[in-house]
């Protein structure tokens, strides 16, 4: 059963790549296919496909000519690549529920060994998957999700020609992220950590004719390299210390390391805090952490199903989840658990605030992933590191849930994702409004929504734990509860209501395929009924018992009694901050719509600082871009040219040429020239005897 999930998606994959290979050969023998279709194809002449607005990225294509595709056929075998992807996750999204059952309450855990990896010296690397009740977590949360994905693809991309290569990357990126979580060594872990990589590179670029695609696909890739890069050093790091790269065999030595150093240059650097911080430098990256996050907004780039795949279930929380398969190793390192506390407070607040001005209706609801992620790592920083699992679990069904119905909206509207163009779309998608609203609800904590049982969870664990940034960490997501407020239902409000600023497109608009609503509604019931059943098994006492040794739960257990004893003032704190959030985003957007457009005008300053999110992209692109771009540019013209070219192998034939040019104009053929010549020759000869005959 186990190998089914995992390889069920593979299969789907490579059956979907090759659908999509015989496709584009016969319908293109010998010539280049036309480009995909993308959100912009059906866009009226003279409107700018970039997209470019004050906060779009990518500035410098904003006045890049995109051709207009060719509607392209639909491919050979199309259906039938939807079809076999999206009824391979199904089944292995039924049989991911079967394991959640088998292993998360029944207790039956188990390893199945697959093949052997790698054997070199003291590396053993065995292929084999551990399925135990944090790998049955993520299981059901990467298949539900994918395989409402895939059937809500089936509506969105209709009418592109290229679904069979949409669809295999999909499922490819689904097995990347089910290879990472049952992964039962660090070794197997990086394979599927990369494979996600791969697959969200191929996904946000998928509509590879666009330039600001392929800059989002690139920038995603390289900003993730800069956190692989430090992960890799932690798993080199642990198997220097440990001689072991599978998981059992680094936990039990891990009690070991524990006030343990190694020198390193001039210092001595505790090992545990050493590994624990580069290992959580790969988790900034993939989770798009503060300093590490500027890739994730830009990734709305590709079609909205990706978004909601790569925000919901895969990519993102590859590192929460691997932080949470190693809290043997953070739990013993108090300081790398402040700065993952540190991070993620960071984070929540970053993103809330560069949300509350954002106008791209995926670009809000990427900004709150960023800060919904910020949450998670706050809880694993204090040691809740089954709540931080809980706000994950809740956190994919109303993220995927909005996201989802933002590409319903985009496809009403025309493909328009401005939400200053929208407005009074309630009475055109009602169905889309009402789901969204509910993931809406969910998302900013709403009483008995999914959302409320786990995000107040993990303020709560914040202000009642005594571990480093604590403090600083519950500050922190508290103010984020009401900023995400706000801007949540900002959204709303300019989307939903109000008078339509986009007449043509309005009057147009409508609901979209039951393919695509179908999911909508399956979500909205995640969004509400995955909270209260589970926060006993998360965050109760029964968590000991429903996790037993996947988590370290040590800590937990007092956090939990604790947070039973909060004051009652202080257990309703988020939600006074929720519902401030909501009356504020009411005032302005409903009541009083001018103030918005005042108030920037007011605080110009601020308003640009946070449409502009907080200049990171304009420092890192002084700091690191054009210093990168010089040293090329010096390495090609005065490297490359003058160096190699001017004196190298290039520079010598060169001058030879130049030599024997020079020596074919002296054989002009007269006799005249060659007489001049013999008369100087002898002239010369003569001088040199006369002077030397003098000494």
């Amino acid at each position: 059963m186990y190998e089914a999930i995992v390889l069920l998606p593979l299969l789907g994959a490579v059956v979907a790549g090759i659908i999509a290979l015989v496709g584009a050969r016969n319908r293109f023998p010998g010539e280049e296919p036309p480009p995909p279709l993308d959100d912009h194809a059906a866009a009226p002449a003279g409107e700018d496909h970039a997209r470019a607005t004050p906060e779009a990225p990518h500035a410098a294509f904003a006045n890049t000519h995109v051709e207009e595709p060719e509607h392209a056929p639909p491919a050979a075998g199309s259906l039938l690549a939807e079809l076999t992807t999206s009824t391979f996750l199904v089944i292995s999204c039924v049989l991911s529920w079967f394991a959640l059952f088998d292993v998360g309450l029944a207790g039956r855990e188990a390893r199945v060994p697959l093949f052997s990896f790698i054997t070199f010296g003291d590396l053993h690397s065995e292929w084999l998957l551990r399925i135990d009740a944090l790998t049955a977590v993520m299981l059901v949360v990467v298949t539900t999700i994918s395989s409402l994905v895939h059937i809500y693809s089936i509506g969105y991309m209709e009418e592109d020609p290229y679904k069979p290569r949409f669809f295999s990357y999909l499922s490819f990126f689904t097995f990347a992220m089910l290879m990472l979580a049952t992964a039962d060594n660090l070794v197997q872990l990086f394979f599927g950590w990369e494979g996600v990589g791969l697959a969200s590179y191929l996904l946000i670029g998928f509509w590879y004719h666009r330039p600001e695609a392929n800059a989002a696909a690139i920038k995603a890739f390289l900003v993730n390299r800069v956190g692989d890069f430090g992960f890799s050093l932690g798993i080199f790091a642990v198997f220097y210390l440990t001689r072991a790269v599978d998981f059992d065999t680094i936990f039990a030595q891990a009690p070991a390391l524990a006030g343990k150093s190694f020198h390193f240059l001039s210092w001595n650097v505790d090992a545990l805090t050493a590994v624990c911080l580069l290992l959580f430098m790969g988790a900034m990256g993939k989770s798009a952490q503060f300093l590490l996050h500027t890739w994730l907004p830009d990734a709305m780039e590709g079609p909205t199903p990706v978004s909601a795949l790569i925000h919901a279930a895969t990519m993102v929380t590859a590192g929460v989840f691997m932080v949470a398969r190693l809290s043997p190793l953070f739990s013993l390192s108090p300081n790398a658990s402040g700065f993952v506390t540190f991070i993620g407070a960071t984070t929540a607040i970053f993103a809330a605030s560069v949300a509350l001005v954002q106008n791209d209706i995926k670009r809000i609801i990427a900004y709150s992933t960023c800060s919904q992620l910020g949450y998670m790592f706050v809880a694993m920083g204090v040691g809740a590191y089954s709540v931080g699992m809980f706000h994950l679990f809740t956190h994919a069904f109303f993220k995927a849930l909005l996201f989802l119905c933002s590409g319903s909206v985009i496809i009403a509207m025309h493909h328009e994702q401005d939400t200053r163009k929208m407005g009074g779309l309630w009475r055109k998608l009602p169905f889309t409004y009402a789901t969204m609203v509910i993931g809406t609800l969910a998302l900013t904590g709403f009483p008995l929504t999914a959302g409320y049982f786990s995000k107040d969870a993990i303020i709560e664990s914040a202000l009642v734990s005594n571990s480093a940034m604590a403090s600083y960490g519950f500050v922190m997501t508290l103010g984020a509860a009401a900023m995400t407020a706000f801007y949540s239902w900002r959204l709303i409000f300019k989307t939903f209501h109000g008078e339509p600023h986009d007449r043509a497109h309005y009057e147009a608009a409508h609901e979209t395929s039951k393919t695509m609503l179908v999911p909508l509604a399956l979500l909205a019931v995640g969004s509400i009924a995955a909270g209260y059943p589970a926060l006993a098994l998360f965050t109760g006492h029964g968590a000991d018992e429903f996790f037993r040794q996947s988590l370290t739960l040590g800590p937990a257990e007092k956090l939990f009694e604790s947070a039973e004893n909060l004051p009652l003032i202080l257990s309703l704190l988020p939600t006074v901050m929720m519902i401030g959030g909501f009356l504020v985003a009411y005032q302005f957007y409903i009541r009083r719509p001018d103030i918005p457009a005042a108030l920037a005008r007011d605080q110009n300053l601020l308003y640009k600082f946070l449409l502009n999110k907080w200049y990171f992209d304009e420092i890192y692109d002084f700091l690191f871009v054009r210093p990168a771009m010089w040293l090329g540019r010096l390495f090609w013209k005065g490297g490359d040219g003058f160096v190699i070219d001017g004196f190298g192998p290039d520079g010598v034939s060169a001058r030879v040429l130049d030599v024997t040019r020079n020596v074919i104009r002296l054989q002009t053929g007269y006799l005249y020239h060659y007489a001049f010549a013999m008369l100087i020759g002898v002239a010369a000869a003569i001088t040199w005897f006369m002077f030397a005959g003098t000494h």
